[in-house]
């Protein structure tokens, strides 16, 4: 009856989509992600484990640690504080944020390991190659008197607390200066309510320190 209308008769296909190239696509993204995989490498942190020698004594394990401790004390508007060995009420002292504060006194501090740091990355620039081999070599031994370096005896273990009102991005800052200054061995600690005492007390005997500091240069 259609047909003696006049209307055409609509012709069917069959739709068929070919997946053919979507296995060639993802043999190369196969491809490609097990190579990248392969070729990024791994960053770890050296853990230093204290000693087992019997002929150290408890105390002296202490001293040790406490001539090679710096704490730094994040507070409120971009302030920071810090002292050396074993924390007393009246042994914080402040300083600010860039390279004529924090990183100088880490610098000077860590003078010795970062000086050795800088001639092993220079002495690594003066004998690069484009042997891949011979590069992966130079690498491993790189990483390996980086790690000996950092773990010297003498090397400063630094200790990083905030308060509350510290700003998140101080705590990068900070972060940041761990890498520029060679800090081999650094931690994240919780603030302890002694902690908060020496700001307080700090703050009551230094009126001029209780303006709000600068925001960190960039």
């Amino acid at each position: 009856m259609a047909n003696k209308l006049g209307r055409s008769k609509q012709k069917k296909f069959n739709c068929r989509i070919d997946f053919t190239p979507m296995v060639d696509m993802n043999m190369l993204l196969i491809c490609f992600f097990m190579l990248c995989t392969s070729m990024i490498k791994p960053q770890t942190m050296e853990i230093n484990m204290p000693t087992n020698k019997d002929d150290i004594k408890e105390y002296q394990r202490n001293q040790v640690k406490a001539s090679e401790a710096i704490t730094l004390l994040l507070a409120k508007d971009n302030k920071i504080y810090y002292y050396e060995g074993i924390p007393e009420i009246n042994t914080l002292k402040e300083t600010t944020y860039g390279k004529n504060g924090l990183r100088a006194y880490l610098q000077r501090r860590n003078a010795v390991a970062l000086n050795k740091v800088n001639k092993l990355k220079a002495d690594r620039e003066a004998h690069a190659t484009t042997n891949t081999k011979l590069m992966a070599q130079q690498d491993a031994i790189y990483r390996q008197e980086l790690i000996k370096i950092k773990g010297e005896k003498g090397v400063p273990n630094v200790i990083i607390k905030a308060t509350d009102d510290a700003l998140y991005e101080n705590l990068i800052d900070v972060l940041d200066e761990m890498q520029i200054c060679g800090i081999g061995k650094y931690v994240i600690d919780k603030i302890t309510d002694f902690d908060k005492k020496m700001i307080k007390y700090y703050t009551d005997n230094h009126p001029g320190s209780a303006a709000p500091a600068p925001a960190p240069a960039k």
